[in-house]
């Protein structure tokens, strides 16, 4: 599973996203959101507050064209 880690934060997608368009899976400690890269807009949030969501989603807007390339870099093997 390709993982990112961008400012404590673990960005990740699974191989069983292949049919799902562009998203990342955001971790830290027990926290997990999901993210569509295409536009960049919360999926679902669970644990984050308020503040970390705003950061995750600003990181995940300035970190697109990365992220973005790490996922079709993956699936197109």
């Amino acid at each position: 599973m390709p993982t990112i880690v961008i400012d404590s934060y673990k960005f990740r997608f699974y191989s069983s996203d292949r049919f799902e368009p562009p998203h990342m899976h955001v971790i830290k400690a027990e926290n997990v959101a999901k993210v569509w890269l295409q536009p960049v807009q919360l999926q679902y949030n669970h644990g984050y507050n308020l503040s970390e969501m705003n950061r995750i989603l600003r990181l995940t807007r300035r970190n697109q064209e990365r992220l973005l390339e790490a996922w079709y870099e993956y699936f197109s093997r």
